[in-house]
């Protein structure tokens, strides 16, 4: 599949840093992400096989752990080899989160989706500390769970990098209602959507789809060709609905100091 290898080749196996002090390394048969404080640290590609993943499984829980990393990530794609390699993880303590569907849509199709907002809803565009804050309640309202991490990497970026991410609030009033993040770098032909978080009493009425073709249209401006989705069961049929294809399934392996 021509879209999938070149999503490997750029977004995992090529990939940059996603905040300004962190650094992506290859190791071996690995390409990891490392990042000071709480920036996200991971696995994002490797190439193994079955004589070779339980070793290299063991030096990266190594490499991590010696760094003092609380936690790190190992992101398997269901086409990643050995196909056993989610049961190694496993065995040598890793957890697994929900599984998530890769999907990529077209920019150029995605671009002329209507973006004339819900009634009641504005769209804020976020640029500084305070926007960054009120996405923070929103992705707490959505999710159920607090993301300071998100936070320090999103003023990161604001301050050091605004070239590489775009950010958007759906407001009703003075009460945000849905946030959402593009992460993108130079050269590259995908942009990632993150995010796309609604408070469950604004959900149904159409914002989600507003800030996927805000954000595509934006990606179009950008001279950007595709648009990648790690989807949940919720958000997959609505994606599917705007012309958004599937990939894979990924699927976060989390280990976590102390593990075992």
């Amino acid at each position: 599949m021509k879209v999938r290898a070149r999503f490997d080749a750029e977004v995992r196996e090529g990939t940059l840093p996603d905040a300004p002090r962190a650094n992506v390394e290859r190791a071996g048969a690995v390409v990891r992400h490392v990042a000071p404080g709480l920036g996200w640290n991971g696995v994002l590609w490797s190439d193994l096989d079955a004589g070779t993943a339980d070793a290299e499984i063991a030096a990266q829980v190594a490499f991590f752990a010696g760094r003092g990393c609380p936690e790190f990530e190992w992101k398997l794609y269901d086409y990643d080899r050995p196909a056993d390699l989610g049961d190694r993880l496993r065995a040598a303590g890793f957890v697994p989160e929900p599984p998530e569907t890769l999907m990529v849509g077209l920019v150029s199709e995605l671009a002329k989706l209507p973006v004339d907002p819900p009634e009641g809803i504005t769209l804020r565009v976020v640029t500084d500390e305070e926007g960054v804050d009120l996405m923070m309640r929103v992705h707490a309202g959505a999710f159920g769970r607090e993301r300071p991490q998100i936070r320090e990497q999103l003023l990161s970026s604001l301050r050091e990098e605004p070239e590489t991410i775009a950010a958007v609030l759906a407001m009703a009033g003075d009460i945000p209602v849905s946030a959402a993040r593009m992460e993108m770098q130079p050269g590259l032909a995908f942009a990632g959507l993150w995010g796309g978080g609604t408070i469950p009493e604004w959900r149904g009425r159409g914002i989600y789809r507003l800030l996927v073709a805000h954000r595509a249209r934006l990606a179009a401006e950008l001279g950007i060709t595709y648009l990648q989705v790690d989807a949940t069961d919720d958000s997959r049929p609505i994606l599917e609905r705007l012309g958004f294809g599937v990939l894979g399934v990924t699927v976060p392996y989390i280990w976590t100091d102390g593990a075992s």
